[in-house]
């Protein structure tokens, strides 16, 4: 888990810190192969530490991959769940000409209100809309 990977990182660190002190403190009493097996020591505690960060990495990748997969799943789910939802609407408009408008209505003011983004029609907007179709109906008529 990430909170193992986080506490064996920070112990390494740890090690790492007490090992460069040692070093620094003794460095002049070392003979040349202490001093070797020192700068052995610190630099496989750094590789150990590396590696355990790439393990961090890794995880946080996977995570992320993870969470990305359900949310294109989700997207996937809700476009399916409009296309549906519309196909009924529609399919529901040719069965009652008098119940048309209220559902269709009600189906546009319930899907905007249940995305959640974008911006909402005003009521002025809805009647400037059709009227601009009318008129280009009109030119074309």
């Amino acid at each position: 888990t990430r909170r193992s990977s986080d506490h064996r990182t920070e112990d390494k660190k740890k090690e790492i810190d007490s090992l460069a002190a040692e070093y620094i403190a003794s460095v002049r009493s070392l003979s040349p192969e202490q001093r070797v097996d020192y700068l052995q020591r610190i630099q496989n505690a750094y590789s150990k530490c590396k590696e355990y960060s790439d393990d961090k990495v890794q995880l946080a990748m996977q995570t992320y991959e993870m969470v990305d997969k359900h949310i294109r799943r989700l997207d996937a789910d809700l476009a399916r769940f409009e296309a549906d939802l519309k196909e009924k609407l529609d399919g529901s408009d040719f069965e009652s000409p008098v119940g048309r408008g209220l559902k269709k209505g009600r189906g546009q003011k319930d899907k905007r209100g249940s995305r959640g983004r974008g911006r909402r029609a005003s009521e002025e907007d809805t009647p400037k809309k059709k009227k601009l179709k009318g008129e280009i109906g009109r030119f074309y008529a």
